[in-house]
This record gives structure tokens, C-alpha cells and sequence, in this order.
């Protein structure tokens, strides 16, 4: 079984530099366009189940994919992004600096302490291991293809389950760019990177 995991496309916050979280922002223009894209390249890979974030710069995103084809898109409250609590909307510049204190989010993610109403990397963790316990793994049998449209700190979490990593190694080979796809193939019993 082979699953893409792709990010959504870009947003006016995202085009900003801000924290978007669990804020419910659409795609701009530029997105749009590169999930349209993103579309064209994919529309001859038969997808046989298409899964996307709830939130509406994910689900558009899956919508402008799948293009034409008749597949339903399944949203799963597993695959929200990480939610950033009282600092969303905040730049990503403050968010980095040494004073910030969430600058470990990027450099030391087993440091990171979550703001005030957001959640830690062991939650997004055990959300993306129940998605993909519960969802994908047990697919394996009776489908080819999945695909599965979320967030760029969410997909980091799906990776981690399916690479093995601890939190330590979260951002592993770095964050997707947006409309970027990974591809992951599923036996069973191992997964790999295609």
C-alpha cells in the first residue's frame, strides 16, 4: 500500500510568517494554485481513500488534489494541526527567538513546553499513532492507495510514528513545504519511505 502525507497548501498566515495552529485559515491565491498543481501531477495515481484535517486550508487542498475523481474526503479530527493555544497568530520570529520561551519548539522539541491552551508533541504523538493504528495500518489489506492531507507539524508526527523516531528526532529530514508530498509504503508489518 503506498500513502502520501501532504501538506495543505499556503495561507495568507502562512504567507505572513504566523502561527496558524488550530485557526481555521483558508488558502490564498498562490495555494490554490500549487494544490491545483499538485493536482494535475497526481490525477493519474488511483487513490482509493482520501483523508484530510477538518480545518479549511486542509480540506481545500484535498478537494483541489482529488480534482475530478469520485472519492469521498474522510476528516479526521486526528489530523488537526498542533495547536499552539494563547500564541496563535503570533510571528514566527518571536516565536524563535532565545527570550521566546517555545524557541525549543524547532531546535529541542523534547524541551518544548506548550502555551497556555496548546498542546505538547507527546499529544500531536498519540493522535497521529491512533490515526494511523486505527485508520491506515489496518487498511493495508484491501487498498493501494491513501492519501492524507494535514499540516506541516501534524505530517511530522505521522512520520515519526512510521520512522521510528522519538520526539527528539521530530523534525527529522525538516518541515514539508506546503503542497509537498511524502511518500510512505506500508506492508503490513513495515513501513518505508518510497
Amino acid at each position: 500500500m503506498e500513502v502520501y502525507i501532504i501538506r495543505h497548501g499556503e495561507t495568507i498566515w502562512n504567507a505572513a510568517g504566523k502561527l496558524q495552529g488550530s485557526m481555521d485559515i483558508e488558502l490564498n491565491e498562490k495555494g490554490r494554485a500549487a494544490a491545483g498543481a499538485l493536482g494535475e501531477r497526481l490525477e493519474g495515481v488511483p487513490f482509493d481513500r482520501i483523508y484530510a484535517s477538518p480545518l479549511i486550508r486542509a480540506y481545500e487542498t484535498a478537494c483541489l488534489i482529488r480534482g475530478h475523481r469520485n472519492i469521498p474526503i474522510i476528516r479526521d479530527d486526528r489530523l488537526k494541526e498542533i495547536c499552539f493555544g494563547v500564541a496563535e497568530g503570533i510571528h514566527h520570529d518571536e516565536w524563535r527567538t532565545e527570550e521566546s520561551p517555545y524557541h525549543f519548539f524547532y531546535t529541542k522539541p523534547e524541551c518544548y513546553v506548550p502555551p497556555k491552551q496548546g498542546e505538547s508533541f507527546q499529544q500531536v504523538c498519540d493522535r497521529t499513532k491512533s490515526f494511523l493504528e486505527e485508520v491506515v495500518e489496518p487498511a493495508w489489506k484491501d487498498t493501494e492507495r491513501i492519501m492524507i492531507v494535514a499540516h506541516g507539524a501534524l505530517n511530522k508526527g505521522l512520520m515519526c510514528h512510521i520512522e521510528k523516531h522519538g520526539i527528539e528526532n521530530y523534525w527529522g529530514k525538516g518541515l514539508q513545504q506546503n503542497c509537498e508530498a511524502t511518500i510512505f509504503t506500508y506492508d503490513g508489518s513495515i513501513w518505508k519511505e518510497k
